[in-house]
C-alpha cells in the first residue's frame, strides 16, 4: 500500500487540523471547481492510511461524482442510499469504523474497511458531500470528524457557489 506524502504531522490530531486549515484557507479561490479540487489534493496528500477522498455534488436529488484523487468511483449515488447518501439525506456526518456493517453499503472499492462522509449544506440547501475512504478499520475518530467538519465549512464559506449545477 503506498503511503501519503505529508508535512504536517498527524500524531497531535488538533495540531494537525489547525494547520491544515491553516494551509486549506491559503489555497481556496472562489470558484468551485478549483475548490474542490484542490480541496481533495490536498487531503489526500496530507491525511495518512486513506485510498480514497473527493466530492460528490447534488444534482436533482442524485450525488453526482466530482472533484477526487484515489481509485475510479461510482459516478451516482441517489439520496438515502449507501454511506454517501446517508449522509445527503440525513444532513448529517456518516462515521463508519466498518463498512462492512453499514447496511446497503456501496462498495466502489473493495479495499475500502472503513468511512468518513460529511455533507455540504449551504442555507439549508444540501450542495453535496465530502467522503473519504481508508482501507483498515476504525481509521476515523471523533477528532478526525471534528477537524473534516472544519475543512468541509471553510470550503463552504470560502467558495461562491452557483445556484444550480
Amino acid at each position: 500500500m503506498a503511503t501519503n506524502h505529508t508535512s504536517i504531522p498527524y500524531q497531535n490530531k488538533e495540531k494537525f487540523y489547525k494547520e491544515l486549515h491553516l494551509e486549506l484557507g491559503g489555497i481556496l479561490e472562489k470558484e468551485w471547481f478549483v475548490n474542490l479540487a484542490n480541496t481533495s489534493a490536498l487531503l489526500k496528500q496530507h491525511l495518512p492510511e486513506i485510498n480514497w477522498v473527493g466530492f460528490y455534488l447534488n444534482r436533482n436529488n442524485e450525488l453526482l461524482l466530482a472533484s477526487f484523487q484515489g481509485l475510479p468511483a461510482c459516478t451516482r449515488i441517489a439520496f438515502g442510499k449507501g454511506v454517501c447518501g446517508t449522509a445527503a439525506q440525513t444532513r448529517q456526518t456518516q462515521l463508519v469504523k466498518d463498512v462492512d456493517q453499514f447496511p446497503g453499503h456501496i462498495v466502489c472499492d473493495s479495499a475500502s474497511r472503513s468511512e468518513i462522509v460529511i455533507p455540504l449544506i449551504l442555507q439549508g440547501r444540501v450542495l453535496g458531500v465530502l467522503d473519504i475512504d481508508a482501507p483498515i478499520l476504525g481509521r476515523f475518530d471523533s477528532e478526525d470528524q471534528k477537524g473534516l467538519e472544519s475543512v468541509v465549512q471553510i470550503v463552504l464559506e470560502k467558495t461562491e457557489w452557483p445556484e444550480r449545477f
